[in-house]
């Protein structure tokens, strides 16, 4: 309720239409901070391209609506894109208003270094569909940002741990910002136990923060490496360097100075 930021109570106020996913959800956080709810208007997943005509409408006739989602930013896994890209495309001006956002408060929390993360949102709910969808991310370096639902958490832990192997590190941040927060790191091996050890370890909602791959260099192939050292026992340093390159392929410098350390080996 607190994290609301004081620029947002002042646009609540400000907007004669508020659409809102969850107009009860919404009244009681106007209520508390003394703004009038009698303005609310539903926008959610199954009524949003019809609610944006009449948001539309509305904008037409010079009114200023609001956005809010029920918990963190809207159009971020939330409602809200369908509606955005229809005023836009209206020619209305859109005005981001930041705010709560799960996903960058469990990242600051993490204590994971990778510079780059990559937000993935929520994975398939079918178990075959996640599973393809993970193999498409396990070579990625950056860390990976899931959203998840209780029911769902061990399986997609679960899940994880088989694509990802057990080595990589782990974040479960539970209800962020909420009564319950919690924020676990362990490693993959690790998750299940700890999800098993306490029944109330599965609820709330899930951002699963997971390690990227970890990038090796890629040095010379095999085949360069012995390719090379044939040509040196038989030909001077540069002439090897250049056929070597011709034959593997490989980056000239990066064979010109793995043959230098040949030579200070002999």
């Amino acid at each position: 309720m607190r994290d609301i930021s004081l620029r947002a109570l002042d646009v609540l106020t400000y907007a004669t239409v508020i659409a809102a996913e969850d107009t009860r959800n919404t009244s009681h956080l106007l209520t508390h901070y003394g703004i009038a709810a009698n303005r609310l208007m539903a926008l959610h997943q199954h009524n949003e391209r019809g609610a944006a005509e009449k948001i539309i409408t509305r904008l037409a006739q010079g009114e200023p609506v609001a956005l809010v989602s029920d918990a963190g930013t809207p159009a971020v896994s939330d409602p809200g894109a369908l509606l955005v890209e229809a005023v836009r495309a209206a020619g209305y001006r859109v005005i981001p208003v930041p705010g709560a956002n799960a996903a960058l408060a469990a990242l600051s929390a993490a204590g994971l270094p990778a510079p780059h993360f990559l937000f993935y949102g929520f994975l398939p709910s079918k178990p075959a569909a996640r599973c393809h969808a993970l193999q498409e991310l396990v070579a990625l370096p950056y860390t990976l940002v899931f959203y998840e639902a209780p029911h769902r958490i061990l399986e997609c832990v679960a899940d994880l741990q088989a694509v990802f192997g057990g080595e990589r590190q782990i974040i479960l941040a539970r209800e962020i910002t909420k009564m319950f927060e919690s924020i676990h790191r362990c490693a993959l091996a690790e998750a299940m136990d700890w999800l098993n050890g306490d029944p109330n370890r599965q609820r709330g909602e899930f951002v699963l923060l997971v390690s990227g791959a970890v990038t090796r260099e890629a040095g010379l192939s095999a085949e360069a490496e012995q390719t090379l050292g044939v040509l040196l026992k038989e030909l001077p340093l540069k002439q090897a360097v250049q056929l070597a390159v011709q034959i593997t392929g490989a980056g000239r410098n990066e064979l010109y100075q793995r043959a230098l350390q040949l030579k200070e080996q002999e």
